[in-house]
């Protein structure tokens, strides 16, 4: 019997696998799929947050924070891509401008630099871009030089025998909660489609000013020189990977507007993401569970999971009575072969087969 089993393969699943094993825990992790960072991390839009617009006090925006601090030595051992190119948001109105103006001071409240232009735009020169899946993949070749075992196809369908059941079962973390006792929170998929151009990229992470309800169409570059224009925030009661028609219109006028380039342009490519979004705005669960003792939430992570998932990992393992920096070096796994297709079509081709 292992001493921790991590339930879930994306992001967060294995940077707690990882954050167990450097700590001499027997650790296996278990993935329904039959490969990692697929569902929500693999259509993650890949951006790394900053935390500047992030909300003080809430435990998202602590662990946004603390992951800055931890980021930087993982990405460089691991070898992980990591382009801090910026962002930046144009306000287009007074309203606008004063939007802004609070975030600039939201963002100095929470110790992220930024900078406001004489047009009144907002610069945060942190925000960047990765490649989830490689950064998924990355983390956990890591966990298994460090001893954990990876187990693919293999579903939890049944309450498991072991010290420490983390769940961080994504889009199905609900479902694994109820299977020891807890129904104290559920998830359900909020859908993000995207459109990929075979047009230059901005220099910068182009944001809109956001509303109450979402931040709005982004427009950034890939790793791989193309740009992605999305997503729209579309909240599904069941997994539905497919891209609406109506996405398009939504998404192209906002995107060309913050980028001419695109305009009369022919996307090459469009997928939606799947994040897992709390009920009655119950996110970022990460707690000990009242029901089970053993088991350990990292649930309802939004899609600042990319961001947070090092500093999320530390809280869970913290939560184990495993307080404390970890006994072992970080050590790189083997990389995996490169890959001839992007992350952003990786996940969409094999969800649609």
């Amino acid at each position: 019997m292992p001493d921790v089993v991590v339930v879930g393969g994306g992001v967060v699943g294995v940077a707690c696998a990882l954050a167990f094993a450097r700590r001499g825990a027997d650790v296996e992790l278990r993935e329904a799929r039959d490969a990692l960072g697929l569902a929500a991390s693999g259509t993650n839009s890949g951006i790394v947050h900053t935390g500047f617009d992030s909300r003080p006090g809430e435990l998202e925006t602590e662990l946004i924070l603390r992951a800055a601090q931890l980021r930087p030595a993982l990405l460089a051992t691991l070898g992980v891509p990591f382009d801090e190119r910026g962002a930046v948001l144009t306000p287009r109105t007074g309203a606008e401008r004063e939007t802004v103006a609070a975030l600039a001071a939201n963002a100095r409240g929470n110790g992220v630099e930024v900078a406001v232009g004489d047009d009144g735009a907002l610069l945060v020169p942190g925000e960047g871009v990765t490649d989830p899946v490689a950064f998924t993949l990355a983390l956990a070749a890591a966990a298994e030089a460090h001893g954990a075992v990876i187990r693919l196809g293999t579903p939890v369908t049944a309450p498991v025998d072991a010290d420490v059941i983390v769940n961080a079962a994504g889009l199905g973390a609900g479902r694994v909660a109820r299977l020891f006792g807890d129904d104290s929170f559920d998830v359900h998929p909020r859908k993000g489609e995207f459109f990929v151009f075979d047009v230059a990229p901005p220099p910068r992470i182009l944001l809109p000013v956001p509303t109450s309800r979402t931040k709005g169409v982004l427009v950034f570059g890939t790793l791989d020189g193309r740009t992605v224009a999305g997503p729209t925030a579309v909240d599904l009661d069941a997994e539905d990977w497919t891209v609406r028609p109506a996405a398009r219109a939504e998404i192209l006028a906002k995107a060309v507007a913050m980028h001419p380039a695109l305009d009369g342009v022919e996307p090459v490519f469009a997928y939606a993401g799947l994040r897992p979004a709390g009920r009655d705005g119950a996110n970022y669960v990460v707690r000990a569970s009242e029901a089970d003792p053993h088991l350990l939430h990292a649930a309802a992570i939004r899609s600042t999971g990319l961001t947070a998932a090092p500093a999320i990992a530390e809280r869970v393992v913290a939560l184990a009575g495993l307080e404390g920096a970890p006994e072992a070096e970080l050590r790189a796994g083997a990389a995996p072969p490169p890959s001839a297709t992007p992350w952003w079509r990786r996940t969409a081709e094999r969800l649609a087969a």
